[in-house]
């Protein structure tokens, strides 16, 4: 079995053994393992930085839990009907996916359109906010990494903002 020469791409992203030989000769040979072994154990996607669908499911029943207790976030829970049953399994199952992990929501209802999807519940700033501060605490209270945390948060609230109706 000869050796098979990669592409430029395939050497600078240090796959294979051409990627490897690359790296060594540049950085030596033990940054160049380090390196290799950080890249490998470092988690591919926010859906496996959290710890995938388990942490996650914590993080959706934090969630709703913290909208079912906290006086704060009233106005949020009132616009979620009498049972929270259905938005917990919808959420954990867009917020899989969402993270990099199994499309789970996608495979049942097709792309999730999420403004189209809320346009019947009256959404404004107040709600938009209590939404992102309920799930800030959720994920502080779940374990989210602090930087991880700071990423969503923002995504959180740009997604939020442009779901406003009102």
């Amino acid at each position: 079995m000869g050796w098979r020469r990669r592409n430029s791409r395939q050497e600078t992203a240090g796959r294979g053994a051409t990627g490897f030989a690359i790296c060594a000769r540049i950085a030596g040979f033990h940054s160049c393992l380090r390196a290799m072994t950080e890249a490998a154990a470092s988690p591919s996607t926010p859906f496996e930085w959290i710890g995938g669908e388990v942490r996650v499911q914590a993080l959706v029943d934090r969630f709703y839990d913290l909208m079912d207790l906290e006086p704060a976030y009233a106005e949020l829970r009132a616009s979620h009907g009498s049972t929270l049953d259905d938005a917990r399994q919808k959420l954990f199952w867009f917020l899989c996916g969402w993270l990099g992990g199994p499309d789970h929501y996608q495979s049942r209802f097709g792309h999730p359109r999420l403004r189209m999807r809320h346009m019947p519940f009256s959404i404004g700033i107040l709600e938009r906010d209590q939404w992102v501060a309920c799930m800030d605490q959720a994920m502080g209270e779940t374990g989210v990494p602090d930087d991880l945390r700071a990423r969503l948060k923002a995504s959180f609230m740009h997604t939020a903002d442009w779901m406003r109706n009102r």
